[in-house]
């Protein structure tokens, strides 16, 4: 729950700044009649995520045995190949993600139509990845024999909270480094995705599409039952599995290796100064408020 939690926090967390900071700007700028084009976008973005969340839970069904497991296999991939990309991405534009939207505001004024857009836009795609994401955990967690619904309460919470902290942010109750939060939040998402590779891996064995399900690196099934308090939270967090294929083993080793250092250059990576002083609400530090 906690790994489906973190996802619907942060791409919740995502939507809810950019909505935040769009709503704030017009605000300011005397343009609250533009406000309904904002939340028209925002609707429409929900609404499309809940048809794909809705068309992934009920599609395969009815599909042989191979294909729902290749279809899962792949969508796995599909899942952890997005956040991989909303990892790398809101790293690098946190600092500057107030001053670009206030810029398409501006620009997309005598285009009203651009608004709903850009909210629909923002909002959309961290509800597609995480439709798609929370539908690999369940997924997972059916075939495991745990409950279809711990991963949507956990992705529904995060989202919740979310929800809160972007309110918050448009209040200017509270301050957060972007950047902190993103790369310590990044690097857990990291061991995250890797699990959820490492299973979309195995549903493709299980398929046929690749070898080796039965080439077992270890199974620790005794030490760490998969119905104990270890279990279950390595299980709900990591997506750790006590038996796990060489091939599987593999792939989560090279995720995490490569994906891992990238980030840790990406973080630790020192960023040009600003050509002119940054704006009060977007500080030189990372940190932000939505106003």
């Amino acid at each position: 729950m906690i790994g489906n939690l973190l996802i619907g926090l942060r791409e919740g967390l995502e939507a809810a700044l950019v909505v935040s900071i769009l709503v704030a700007y017009l605000v300011k700028t005397d343009r609250r009649h533009r406000l309904p084009l904002i939340w028209l976008g925002v609707a429409a973005a929900v609404l499309v995520s809940l048809a794909f969340g809705a068309v992934l839970t009920f599609g395969p069904k009815g599909l042989t045995f191979e294909a729902q497991e290749v279809i899962g296999g792949t969508l796995s991939i599909v899942a952890v190949g997005l956040v991989t990309w909303m990892i790398f991405w809101m790293a690098g534009a946190s600092r500057t993600l107030a001053s670009t939207l206030r810029h398409q505001v501006d620009v997309a004024d005598e285009r009203p139509w651009t608004l709903p857009l850009i909210a629909a836009l923002a909002v959309g795609r961290e509800g597609l990845e995480t439709a798609l994401f929370v539908w690999a955990a369940t997924k997972t967690a059916v075939r495991d024999g745990g409950s279809a619904t711990e991963p949507l309460v956990g992705a529904l919470i995060g989202l919740g909270i979310a929800i809160l902290l972007g309110y918050l942010l448009y209040a200017g109750a509270v301050r957060i480094n972007l950047g902190r939060f993103f790369g310590i939040t990044g690097a857990f998402l990291i061991l995250v995705a890797a699990g959820v590779l490492a299973y979309g891996v195995h549903d493709l064995q299980e398929a046929g599409v690749l070898p080796g399900l039965h080439n077992l690196a270890f199974d620790v099934s005794a030490q760490v039952p998969p119905g104990s308090l270890p279990g279950i939270l390595l299980k709900g967090i990591f997506n750790f599995s006590p038996a796990a294929t060489v091939l599987e083993v593999v792939v989560w080793i090279a995720y995490v290796a490569v994906v891992g250092t990238l980030f840790v250059r990406r973080v630790l990576r020192p960023h040009p100064a600003p050509a002119v002083a940054p704006a009060p609400t977007e500080p030189a530090d990372g940190s932000c408020v939505a106003a």
